[in-house]
């Protein structure tokens, strides 16, 4: 990689990246996802050997059949499991995973994820809270969010608690909390102090019971089981990401506009690595 010329680097990390996009896309769509010229293409299929650029592209075409065959199921799995001790311990895990992922959208039903984006979109102010270990999902959930929604906020934002930054939440809010257990206390606190200002509740845990007195206007639940002594966070995150599809979406041209701004804004400030020092824009 660190041989080729600048375009080609750029050609040849899009295939590493996207090998099944790659495999299915002509090459004009190829080259424009992955901003160089179609040329660009042609010239890495000539510089690693081939003689054409179809030729470069097939063995990504029979992977695509070979990955894709429905009588092949997770056959990947079992060849794992029989390879060495280390690898049933990996093939137990993979499992596991799939299985948390499948069980969590299961119960995420069209009507729920529906209602859940609605409040979110209807809400004066939506506010996402989590501590402890759940806070990454929550903070992820706000970074991108934000670009589609800008009236959601994450809480606490510093070292303090939820409860410190809710002081005026209102029935025309939306509070979205993410606990797991062992429940946080400071999670528990926020969704009280919610539903004592009317503010409408949804809750992503693996119980609707989890403290006295906790009631909610809309409960998704997902799977935690893990195979160590931590929850399992792969369920919560497959949900969180559909919720962050529909709020995308349905953000329309608005939407887009912002997610636009925020990354001229990143590339203007050099927020990404690049090889080449920033450029401002000039208006």
């Amino acid at each position: 990689m660190d041989s080729l010329p600048p375009r080609l680097q750029m050609a040849a990390k899009y295939i590493v990246d996207n090998t099944n996009e790659f495999g299915l896309d002509p090459i004009r769509i190829t080259a424009a996802k992955a901003g160089v010229s179609a040329n660009t293409f042609v010239r890495l299929a000539s510089h690693t050997g081939f003689s054409s650029f179809d030729e470069f592209r097939e063995p990504f075409r029979v992977s695509l059949v070979e990955k894709y065959d429905s009588a092949s199921g997770e056959d990947w799995i079992d060849r794992m499991s029989g390879a060495s001790d280390f690898g049933r311990a990996q093939a137990g895990t993979a499992r596991n995973e799939i299985d948390i992922v499948k069980r969590s959208l299961r119960l995420l039903t069209a009507d729920k994820a529906e209602a859940a984006v609605n409040m979110l979109m209807e809400a004066q102010s939506a506010y996402v809270t989590a501590t402890r270990a759940s806070y990454a999902l929550a903070y992820y959930f706000h970074y991108v969010g934000r670009m589609a929604l800008p009236n959601l906020h994450l809480i606490p934002r510093h070292m303090g608690s939820p409860v410190d930054e809710m002081i005026s939440v209102n029935p025309q809010d939306v509070l979205l909390a993410i606990t797991f257990p062992p429940y946080s206390a400071d999670t528990i606190s926020a969704l009280r102090l919610a539903k004592r200002n009317g503010t409408r509740v949804i809750l992503i845990s693996d119980s609707e019971l989890i403290a006295p007195g906790i009631e909610v206007d809309l409960f998704l639940k997902v799977s935690l089981q893990s195979q160590h002594h931590f929850s399992c966070f792969a369920g919560a995150m497959a949900v969180l990401e559909c919720l962050l599809f529909h709020l995308v979406s349905q953000g329309g041209e608005q939407a887009q506009t912002r997610i636009g701004k925020y990354e001229a804004l990143r590339e203007d400030f050099g927020a990404y690595w690049q090889s080449k020092l920033p450029k401002l824009r000039r208006k």
